[in-house]
């Protein structure tokens, strides 16, 4: 049991945890309703007293802001606790299929109570805004969407310019008196930005189902245009302004891009 507390108290693992378990006294009291909640997982008298409370808990954890992903992470590994253990002692094969049916069906319905509370929570929020307010919400919610697939149309022709750009060099290399040593590296440069162009794509693709915005994907795409320019005026003795002022701006660019993958990392 004490295993199974003490992963549970340190099952957040988002470097926030210190946020809600301040001291050892809190840690403490913690442990010990983990231990009541885990005996109560099986009582196996699931009315309306158990659920609520299980929704009190449900409440308690919206009160003091506690995200919901703690919440899944704790289940998982009451999931897995519980399951391994099953594994670990068992004999008859039937019996054990049974029984972890059941276990599951116990842990969603705890999880599915306890995560309620969030959902209703949100629900009162919107239902507190005005006429007027759900109206302009609901409005900006369809426009960011339209404003997203819009983007995500505008990356694909991007891609598509890139690659003609890519072959348009290519052609230049072999068809013209470009240079070689040029050519490579103009082709080089126009093989990063479609590489950038596609990483743009994928990081859109996942903020389409959901996930965070990826400034980082445009910083390299930005970086990827500069650096070509390096490439190109790199052969050239007249171009020494400029380069120191591209490279300025390259590293620059870097450590906004370095900053946004250590936020990323912290949260």
């Amino acid at each position: 049991m004490s295993l199974l507390t003490d992963s549970m108290i340190t099952s957040g693992g988002f470097g926030k945890t210190a946020k809600f378990l301040k001291n050892k006294e809190i840690i403490a009291h913690h442990r010990e309703k983990i231990k009541e909640w885990y005996v109560n997982l099986f009582c196996g008298n699931y009315d309306m007293l158990y659920f609520t409370y299980l929704y009190n808990i449900g409440e308690i954890h919206v009160k003091i802001g506690l995200p919901t992903h703690y919440v899944n992470s704790a289940f998982t590994f009451v999931r897995m606790f519980i399951l391994e253990n099953i594994e670990g002692n068992f004999d008859n094969k039937e019996m054990h299929i049974k029984e972890i049916k059941a276990i599951e069906k116990i842990i969603d319905m705890n999880l599915d109570v306890l995560t309620s509370s969030y959902r209703e929570e949100e629900l009162s929020k919107f239902l507190s805004l005005s006429k007027a307010e759900k109206t302009i919400l609901s409005g900006l919610k369809k426009f960011n969407s339209y404003v997203n697939f819009f983007l995500a149309g505008s990356l694909a022709i991007v891609a598509f310019f890139a690659i003609s750009l890519f072959i348009y060099d290519i052609y230049l290399l072999f068809f013209s008196d470009i240079g070689i040593e040029k050519g490579i590296l103009t082709v080089l440069g126009s093989l990063l930005i479609l590489w950038a162009a596609i990483e743009l794509i994928q990081e859109e693709i996942q903020h389409l189902q959901g996930k965070g915005f990826a400034i980082g994907a445009f910083i390299m795409l930005a970086m990827a245009a500069l650096i070509r320019k390096v490439l190109i005026y790199s052969l050239s003795s007249e171009k020494s302004e400029e380069l120191l002022i591209i490279g300025a701006v390259i590293v620059g660019l870097a450590v906004a891009y370095w900053l946004v993958g250590t936020k990323k990392k912290i949260v």
